[in-house]
């Protein structure tokens, strides 16, 4: 996952990914949220984020997954184009699950979820944007 973030950052950078490793990690990161930013590194952003939340999150992967009723298997879906819940059961869902623990991946979370190309949920959206405010 992270060889693939400074790859992406590199090719944004038009840099070689050893003089990003070279960089602190104030100035890599950096370079990574640009390069991840970019509308045509949006399939990498989400496969990099996916893996992050399925490894290294799993536990608020899961919670979110459990809170919406989708089927699972360790936090990977069975169903690979879920339906989106009826807007207030979404609502409360999305209130619900942030109001859980005061955990900033949990919005993340929310915010990747709903940007993956296999998740049609509109709603979604609107609701991570009006929690933001």
């Amino acid at each position: 996952m992270f060889s693939q973030a400074i790859q992406a950052a590199s090719i944004a950078t038009k840099s070689r990914p050893q003089y990003l490793l070279r960089q602190p990690l104030e100035k890599r990161a950096a370079a990574v949220r640009r390069a991840l930013a970019r509308v045509a590194s949006a399939p990498m952003a989400e496969e990099i984020l996916a893996a992050y939340f399925v490894e290294c999150r799993k536990e608020v992967l899961v919670a979110w997954l459990d809170r919406v009723g989708l089927a699972h298997e360790d936090g990977v879906l069975k169903d690979e184009h879920p339906k989106c819940p009826a807007k207030t059961k979404l609502t409360q869902h999305v209130k619900g699950f942030l109001a859980e623990a005061k955990d900033p991946d949990r919005a993340l979370l929310l915010s990747a979820f709903g940007a993956q190309s296999a998740i049609d949920w509109p709603a979604l959206d609107g609701l991570v944007e009006a929690a933001k405010a």
